[in-house]
């Protein structure tokens, strides 16, 4: 295993783990359902020209006037539980993943650059990313849903803003340290523009506890995602993400119609319980105190 490469030895250390593995398994299958989605999904939830009210609030295993089984059964519109679910699941994915990268991308940048300059500008930008984050998460992006409006890049807006300080002071507390370090100074002592020392040497020390955050980070905007759709304030109506199957359903759950919320809900928590137990390990994995 000493001549293994570093990709390698993460592996076979990952692996030790039979629920991280299959949680890993869970969020691949996921995604890739939500990417096959047009191709395995009985219906194409955003054709309205194929739906049927006298489908609407069907139980599982109705069979429509399409001629085929709902195994999930239908929604108030009379979609396919099934097929809205994959492609809610897609939107879901598209919007935690894209949103977790621009919040990845701004809070690095931020904190990074903080801790390289230093002074005054480090202590104004870390004490504005303090405030937020002594604001609730769900908080900030509700006031930034609300000023923005409803749209797909509007929403990506106000969780990557809602986020971007997480990855901010975990980027500077890592930079920080390594700013500090010996090689750091070696290097800086070089004609090397400092965008360079910043990019090759100090940020890929950076990386791990950054990996740590993302995947978390991804959970949590695929949960205030589904929230904000849940309030009303969050993806438009002709965009079904999970949140929005869910509350789509919520006021047929007293009379007896279950399953309009049940199956988006168990979904939803299925994907973001699977991504945060592969967050859990990699956390052991890249933090030694937390190895057992």
């Amino acid at each position: 295993m000493t001549d293994a490469s570093p990709a390698a030895r993460f592996w076979a250390e990952f692996r030790e783990s039979k629920v991280a593995v299959v949680a890993l398994a869970v969020v691949v299958l996921m995604i890739g359902i939500a990417l096959l989605a047009p191709l395995v999904a009985p219906q194409d939830p955003y054709d309205l020209a194929n739906l049927s009210l006298s489908d609407a609030r069907r139980p599982p295993g109705f069979v429509g006037e399409g001629g085929y089984t709902h195994w999930l059964g239908t929604d108030a519109q009379g979609r396919d539980l099934l097929s809205a679910i994959l492609y809610g699941l897609r939107i879901s994915l598209e919007m935690g993943l894209v949103a977790g990268a621009l919040a990845f991308t701004l809070g690095v940048a931020l904190g990074i650059g903080a801790a390289y300059i230093g002074g005054r500008w480090e202590a104004f930008i870390m004490r504005v990313i303090d405030l937020q984050l002594a604001f609730p998460a769900i908080l900030l992006a509700l006031v930034l849903s609300a000023l923005l409006g409803q749209g797909k890049l509007q929403l990506i807006a106000a969780l990557a803003c809602a986020q971007y300080a997480y990855f901010a002071r975990t980027a500077h507390g890592a930079a920080s340290a390594e700013r500090g370090k010996d090689y750091v100074e070696a290097v800086l002592s070089t004609p090397l523009p400092g965008w360079r020392v910043v990019l090759r040497h100090i940020f890929p020390n950076c990386l791990p506890p950054l990996i740590v955050v993302a995947t978390v980070q991804v959970a949590n905007a695929i949960a205030l995602e589904a929230t904000l759709s849940f309030l009303g304030v969050g993806l438009p109506v002709t965009e079904p993400s999970l949140g929005m199957l869910i509350s789509n359903g919520f006021q047929y759950m007293l009379s007896g119609r279950y399953w309009i919320s049940i199956y988006p809900g168990i979904a939803l928590i299925v994907l973001i319980v699977a991504i945060n137990l592969v967050g859990d390990r990699i956390r052991d994995q890249v933090n030694p105190r937390l190895k057992r």
